[in-house]
């Protein structure tokens, strides 16, 4: 019997094996054990337009063994990836380096030029003296350096009569190529949007390029590589321009800020396969007409009539005699390469439902509050038209509520052409909504009729947040699609109504909580380098970047215009970008130096200044309003911005300029003490933010600040628990809590659902921040709807303690952008679990912690070439990592009491698990 079935297996297991052995042929090669990839130049893979004369080159290690470190790196370039394989022809190579940097090496070989495209690989060695493989093959390509670079003109219509707010012009050209196309770059700009394509197909997926900068003195450009949308042969190209940013509505309903002529700047560079080069330039050859897109504006919305397209007018077989000339201009000294992300079309929304509403209006809930527009395909008559309407709440009854959006109309009307079906999706504009109300069509409207998509700056997602509680997972939920909603190349205030502007207020609340939500190191460095630009020679800082109010009174508010200094230290913790601070000291200094120079006797009290926006000022307690004095407020934030001026000066190395701003920082700290504070350690203003600033600042002496932590303790207990700071104490209430012992209390102001709290809203249905605590009120009235926002995310901030300390990651800011992490939990809340990631750019970091039966576990990742700080919170007894006592582990270090019944200890890189008993339960059983 066992002969025969024996017999029977082998014969079966040969049958099998000749596909067994095919399979393998063709599956990929197993990558080896330990390597380098994720290769990245500037925070991008392979770009292709680099203006820095030094690009700064990172990757990642790639092991699942513990304890990995890079002990030293070795980078080559060359200007062929063939020869580079090889490591022949190299234009520079930096020999082996014995360095543990992986993140911002920058490249030392020869000035390299304009268009000039190089290969670049790299291997690394570790710490039990393995090398990797070479890494595959990257690139990168300089994009066009100098003003002589650019032979296209500008081009514009022949038309002198003001166009804004009226029909977009299309450019177009035909060119004829005579040879096969080796290679093809498109480089292109325009005042205004534009919209290119070739031969029919639409270049690229980004919107609104060239993107929002101080026009006047930094305008991007873009590369495309359009080598594969070419022909040999006659080709055609079609450019549409948008009033967008440069010359649309703004604030105030202000327009043409930065010019009124709406251009177009085109330099196609074509390599043929023989060698030759070709230009295809804008010039006086091409031709202009408007056609269907009647209007455009951000905060209006679109017109668009199909009647008027022109039907194939990017393809050679199109007939423009009728078309009008161009008039042309010279290129200007303020071109630049993109630098941040482009905005791209991503999440897709179905109908959650359609109904009608009591004042009898067709409406669609997609069931999110999102930016971006609404896609349809609708059938009607020639000369019908449909007009869509976006709004973010219903009212009371139901009905639409269109108030808060102040002169904004976010209405599309689109005419019908009288095809069979047609689809339309708007070109250069954005709603910020979760209703549409649709007026003017009568047909069926479902699932495959209509379609919302968000738009958003096309930034990584790379952190993630979830606990056993649902209100703070919906809460978590809401902060990242307010930072989606408003991230939409600058970090705007609000997405819907008549202002969308880059508030520089709710970016420097905000900034430390993006950071872990997404990627965005070439997001705010971007955003940087135009606040810079903008910056007053007095080093006045404006209200909004770009400057779009152009008023000089409108500069220089606490806590707004500080964001010079809060924004630039964030990404350097987040990324540890020390360039960001090079870029950007002159800035820091310079708004340093203008509070300086707006003082008296050591303190800021004069200018305008916003406080601590939209705090709690309702009448529900008998206290009454939580008012902070302004003037408090400006000194505390002038404190801090120096504090972060002599961080930067002792990494910069510039030692003249900490002992300037230390001796500065005390005697801004010895004015605060005497015009502010008691004797006792008492504040003049006795509000949660005014003790929040004071204690997060280090503004008080060592033996006041214990007290002045109760005293904050004591002001929540008076509103039974609530918060009631604004922008500038939110942000930092809670860290000061955990600070000084309170994360008890933290946690009570994190789950209270009533109003004013994180959670009111979310119980109200909320799905984004809202801009004030009760923008709904608990009597379901709105509050003032001329600022009425629910899509702001200045009061997410709480976010950035829920990763740091709820889940327990942060960054140590002496070896900043992950390289050493800090591990820390702090359970509470009744929560029984918290789970969180952050995708560095090390790799991914993990803290994920649970509660069962009085038994604590937590799971840790810590990325190769990074350690770890673990702080193990509440230990009772002995701990367990991988079922065996951790004392008896290599992998972990320097074990040791921390505070209280806490237990610290070192790990390297790795995956862990650690278990025990945690003290606070057996204590509450």
């Amino acid at each position: 019997m066992c002969k025969k079935v024996c017999t029977r297996v082998i014969l079966l297991l040969f049958s099998y094996l000749p596909i067994t052995v095919a399979q393998a042929q063709k599956a990929p090669p197993v990558p080896p054990p330990f390597r380098v990839d994720n290769l990245v130049c500037e925070y991008k893979i392979n770009p292709i337009s680099v203006d820095e004369a030094n690009p700064r080159l990172g990757w990642k290690l790639l092991t699942r063994d513990r304890n990995i470190q890079q002990t030293a790196y070795e980078v080559r370039v060359g200007s062929n990836a063939v020869s580079l394989l090889k490591g022949k022809d190299l234009i520079w190579t930096s020999g082996k380096v014995t360095s543990n940097e992986s993140l911002h090496v920058p490249y030392g070989g020869p000035m390299l030029a304009s268009r000039q495209k190089v290969y670049w690989q790299v291997r690394i060695w570790n710490n039990r003296q393995q090398v990797t493989p070479w890494s595959m093959v990257n690139s990168w390509k300089m994009g066009l350096l100098k003003p002589s670079d650019w032979s296209a003109k500008w081009i514009e219509d022949n038309y002198l009569s003001d166009t804004t707010g009226g029909p977009s012009p299309m450019f177009r050209k035909t060119f004829k190529l005579d040879h096969k196309v080796r290679a093809a770059h498109l480089y292109i700009t325009a005042h205004g949007l534009y919209e290119a394509q070739f031969n029919g197909k639409r270049i690229g997926n980004d919107y609104f390029a060239p993107g929002w900068t101080s026009y006047n003195k930094r305008l991007q450009y873009q590369v495309y590589d359009v080598t594969a949308d070419l022909l040999k042969g006659d080709n055609a190209v079609g450019v549409t321009l948008g009033d967008g940013w440069y010359r649309g509505y703004t604030y105030n309903r202000k327009k043409d800020v930065y010019g009124s002529k709406l251009g177009l700047l085109f330099q196609l560079e074509i390599v043929y396969t023989n060698g030759k080069r070709v230009l295809i330039n804008s010039d006086k050859t091409w031709k202009v007409a408007y056609g269907p897109i009647r209007s455009s504006s951000f905060f209006d919305g679109e017109v668009y009539d199909a009647r008027k397209e022109k039907k194939g007018w990017s393809t050679i077989a199109y007939k423009d005699a009728a078309w009008d000339s161009v008039r042309t201009d010279t290129v200007k000294e303020n071109l630049v390469a993109m630098f941040g992300p482009p905005v791209r079309k991503h999440e897709m929304f179905k109908p959650l439902k359609v109904f009608t509403t009591p004042a009898g209006e067709k409406v669609v809930d997609f069931g999110q509050n999102l930016v971006g527009w609404v896609q349809f395909k609708f059938k009607a008559k020639a000369g019908d038209s449909v007009k869509l309407f976006h709004a973010e709440v219903l009212d009371q009854q139901g009905n639409f509520y269109t108030k808060n959006l102040r002169t904004a109309k976010q209405e599309n009307t689109y005419v019908f052409k009288g095809d069979s079906v047609e689809t339309f999706e708007p070109h250069f504009t954005f709603q910020g909504f979760r209703y549409l109300k649709i007026v003017g069509y009568n047909g069926p409207i479902d699932s495959t009729s209509v379609a919302a998509f968000a738009l958003y700056s096309d930034m990584a997602q790379t952190g993630s947040f979830s606990t056993s509680n649902p209100l703070i997972n919906q809460l978590q939920h809401n902060i990242q699609w307010g930072q989606k909603g408003n991230f939409i190349d600058v970090p705007t205030d609000c997405p819907q109504r008549d202002e969308r502007m880059g508030w520089t207020g709710d970016a420097q609340a905000f900034s430390r909580t993006a950071t872990f939500n997404m990627d965005v190191a070439g997001f705010f460095t971007k955003w940087l380098k135009d606040l810079s630009a903008d910056q007053l020679k007095n080093g006045a800082v404006p209200y909004v970047i770009p400057d779009v109010l152009l008023d000089k009174s409108l500069s220089a508010a606490s806590g707004w215009s500080d964001v010079a200094t809060i924004a630039p230290w964030n990404i350097y913790l987040a990324y540890g970008d020390k360039k960001v601070l090079e870029d950007q000291y002159a800035s820091m200094t310079a708004w340093v130096g203008y509070i300086t120079a707006h003082t008296r006797a050591g303190l800021w009290d004069t200018g305008n200044h916003f406080g601590d926006w939209l705090f709690y000022a309702g009448t529900d307690y008998a206290d009454g309003a939580a008012l902070t004095d302004k003037n408090l407020i400006a000194q505390a934030f002038y404190a801090y911005s120096t504090q972060l001026v002599i961080n930067t000066a002792n990494i910069l190395g510039k030692q003249d300029d900490v002992k300037k701003y230390t001796a500065l920082l005390a005697d801004i700290k010895k004015a605060f003490l005497a015009e502010y504070v008691t004797p006792n350690g008492r504040m003049i203003s006795g509000t949660q933010t005014s003790y929040v600033l004071a204690l997060n600042f280090d503004l008080l002496p060592e033996n006041l600040r214990a007290s002045a932590a109760k005293r904050l303790v004591d002001n929540i207990e008076d509103y039974d628990e609530h918060i009631t700071t604004g922008f500038l104490g939110t942000p930092y209430i809670c860290h000061v809590l955990s600070r000084f012992g309170h994360t008890d209390v933290a946690y009570d102001l994190l789950m209270k659902e009533s109003y004013p709290s994180w959670l009111y809203p979310v119980k109200n249905g909320a799905t984004t921040i809202w801009e004030r605590w009760d923008g709904i009120k608990p009597n379901g009235t709105f509050e003032d709807p001329e600022m009425n926002s629910f899509n702001h995310y200045a009061y997410g901030a709480i976010g950035d303690w829920m990763y740091r300390v709820v889940a327990g990651i942060s960054t140590d800011e002496g070896d900043p952008g992950f390289h050493k992490i800090n591990i820390f939990p702090h359970p509470g809340g009744k929560l029984t679990n918290a789970h969180a990631e952050l995708e560095t750019l090390y790799g991914k970091v993990k803290s994920a912690w649970s509660i069962d039966n009085g038994i604590f576990t937590l799971d840790v990742i810590v990325p190769p070439n990074t350690s770890a700080v673990v702080t193990l919170p509440a230990v009772d007894g002995p701990v367990t990592e991988g079922n065996a006592d951790i004392t008896t582990s290599k992998d972990i270090t320097n074990i040791k009491p921390a505070t209280g019944s806490d237990l610290q200890m070192d790990i390297g890189s790795g995956t862990y698990q650690f278990k025990y008993i945690l003290k606070t339960h057996k204590k509450n059983s």
